[in-house]
């Protein structure tokens, strides 16, 4: 794919990643929801590989601007390990199996453990505290990637028919 397409495509999922981000909000625990831009973000994991780490980041950074104000190191931190573990194993492996448990890990890593490290580093906030949150954003960012990834083979499912 040459590099301005490329561009484009990244741009118009990071355009998607906060409008889906922001339409609907499911508030679980503190500031902690469901953020249903992840779709995109699995999305283009899966069509673009690691590139799609900029999605995430930057999506997350606009989405976290335009609700709340604030810019939020962790998550944006956690993206680029999610995006980047996601983006190449879904890109170098065809094992579905593979591909599901890799996000699972990548999300762990990123939320559980690097967001959980910032925001306890950077605001003082005790771990047995900040843990419990950001293992339910875990799971509520876990569900709506996986729902991407489905999109992703469904598209490339379609596509090959077509070609057919």
């Amino acid at each position: 794919m040459k590099k301005t397409k490329m561009v484009a495509y990244l741009g118009i999922s990071i355009a998607l990643y906060v409008i889906l981000g922001m339409l609907v909000k499911i508030p679980l625990i503190g500031h902690i929801g469901t953020d249903l831009g992840y779709i995109v973000f699995g999305f283009a994991c899966f069509a673009f590989g690691w590139p799609a780490a900029i999605v995430g980041i930057i999506g997350c950074m606009f989405e976290s601007l335009l609700v709340s104000g604030w810019i939020p190191i962790g998550w944006m931190v956690g993206q680029v390990i999610i995006g980047l573990m996601c983006g190449y194993f879904y890109k170098h492996s065809k094992n579905k199996a593979i591909h599901v448990f890799i996000t699972i890990i990548a999300i762990f890593i990123g939320v559980g453990v690097v967001k959980t490290g910032i925001e306890c580093v950077l605001y003082q906030i005790p771990v047995l505290v900040k843990l419990p949150k950001n293992i339910i954003a875990f799971i509520a960012d876990t569900i709506p990637m996986l729902a991407g990834l489905w999109l992703g083979y469904n598209y490339k499912t379609a596509i090959i028919k077509e070609q057919v």
